[in-house]
């Protein structure tokens, strides 16, 4: 299924109170052009930050709960998930937002107030293939009586079980293929909602700070939302669909598939979304070569790798790139229990240096920078490295899928993010600068 990316027409802005922290926000939403993805922007003082929504910056949904959030060592967003289900179920792939503020604008307490401000920006399409997967087997996720699966489809389809058996909700069920339109009519318009009794409890821990009766369903003991009245009979199943398609979003690909939730929250969808990116990673390497090893997406194998860096074996650690393109690489490194420096890192407990984790990253890195025909033959250096993280052990029979990306280039200087996973979790991550030098 082949689709084009589209962005905004002109610019448009929206504002308003966050649902949790009580604070105003406001975004202000710029076109951009195609693989730019959807980016924010936070000035803070006379530091600018700049975070993408992807699965790789989720913020930890046990510290935050109740909402989406993403975040960085310089950026936090907050309750991203209205604004991230109607772009992505509108088809808007590349956008730029300015945020002012901690937490995005919880408005009426839906995502129709984003539809109706992407409608105002327009939309237009650009001249660039979208990143589509396509689910081709049955991908199942169950944890403590909750349930998400994803089964092959011809559309982006969501259904989903929403269960409350003693209380006055009871059990609701609805099921949407996911196209503009019917967004727009029948998942864009639900609001949040809880329970009567769950307010002091949520306030307690510091949420609902900005949530009143008209901009959060509470429902009382008889079913009824508090001062206010249901927009749709099943409005509350409706909205866990919109909150289930804003998480999805944070996989970065369209998708086709049929997507079933049973009782899921934010952080069940989540763990679901880092379950098939490690899928599509490993579908990546299956994927078809031509005879010399590349594909027309920028594959290269080991004897590929070599002829754009210098290292040799044993200090090869990048096994294959899956992804190349001028903003962006990612490597594979299968960490085999026959590598050299298991011998003395550690017998009877095999780890993989942290170190050589950074310096996979680094060498993906490598190639992300040397690559083009102009810079074939010279060498990248690394300048400095920041912000380095160990967060898992890496051991015997992991794959490592090393992901570098560009934050800026000057001349010959480039800042590098790298990000290093291990079944769809972050076990190392950092910042470094390389610069570009004659053999």
């Amino acid at each position: 299924m082949e689709k084009s990316q589209k962005t905004i027409e002109r610019s448009v802005e929206i504002e308003g109170i966050g649902l949790h922290t009580g604070e105003r926000a406001r975004l202000i939403f710029h076109p951009a052009t195609a693989d730019t993805g959807i980016v924010f922007m936070k000035k803070d003082g006379s530091h600018n930050g700049v975070i993408k929504p992807l699965i790789e910056n989720l913020l930890d949904t046990a510290k935050f709960p109740r909402r989406t959030s993403i975040g960085d060592e310089d950026v936090q967003i907050h309750t991203v998930e209205h604004l991230l289900s109607a772009l992505y179920s509108m088809e808007i792939d590349n956008v730029l937002i300015e945020i002012e503020g901690n937490e995005c604008p919880g408005v009426d307490g839906s995502a129709k107030p984003f539809v109706e401000i992407i409608k105002k920006a327009g939309i237009k399409q650009l001249n660039k293939k979208k990143d589509v997967f396509i689910i081709k087997e049955p991908i199942y996720l169950s944890e403590n009586n909750t349930h998400i699966i994803a089964l092959p489809s011809s559309e982006l389809k969501i259904s989903y079980i929403l269960d409350y058996p003693e209380t006055s909700l009871g059990s609701q069920y609805a099921s949407y293929s996911i196209i503009p339109e019917i967004y727009e009519k029948e998942i864009a318009p639900a609001r949040t909602f809880c329970l009567k009794e769950e307010i002091e409890p949520l306030k307690k821990i510091g949420l609902g700070k900005g949530s009143d009766y008209k901009n959060t369903l509470v429902i009382d003991k008889d079913g009824f939302p508090i001062d206010n009245q249901f927009r749709f009979k099943d409005e509350p199943v409706r909205h866990k669909i919109s909150d289930l398609i804003g998480d999805i979003a944070l996989f970065g690909s369209y998708i086709v598939g049929h997507i079933i939730g049973i009782k899921s929250g934010h952080s069940m969808n989540t763990k679901f979304i880092n379950k098939m990116k490690a899928l599509k990673e490993r579908e990546k390497m299956g994927m078809g070569m031509d005879k010399e090893g590349h594909r027309g997406d920028g594959i290269l194998y080991a004897e590929d790798i070599c002829k754009i860096i210098p290292h040799r074996y044993p200090f090869l650690l990048v096994d294959r790139i899956v992804e190349l393109n001028d903003n962006k690489a990612i490597g594979i490194k299968n960490v085999s229990m026959n590598e050299w420096f298991f011998q003395g890192h550690f017998p009877g407990r095999p780890i993989m240096p942290g170190v050589l984790i950074v310096e996979a990253m680094a060498q993906v890195g490598g190639v992300l920078m040397l690559h083009k025909e102009e810079n074939r033959g010279k060498l990248a250096y690394f300048m400095s490295i920041e912000q380095v993280k160990f967060r898992k052990a890496v051991r015997p029979g992991c794959q490592l899928i090393l992901q570098v990306e560009v934050l800026k280039i000057k001349g010959k200087v480039a800042r590098l993010v790298g990000k290093a996973f291990v079944d769809g979790s972050v076990v190392t991550e950092g910042t470094f600068m390389s610069t570009i030098v004659d053999e």
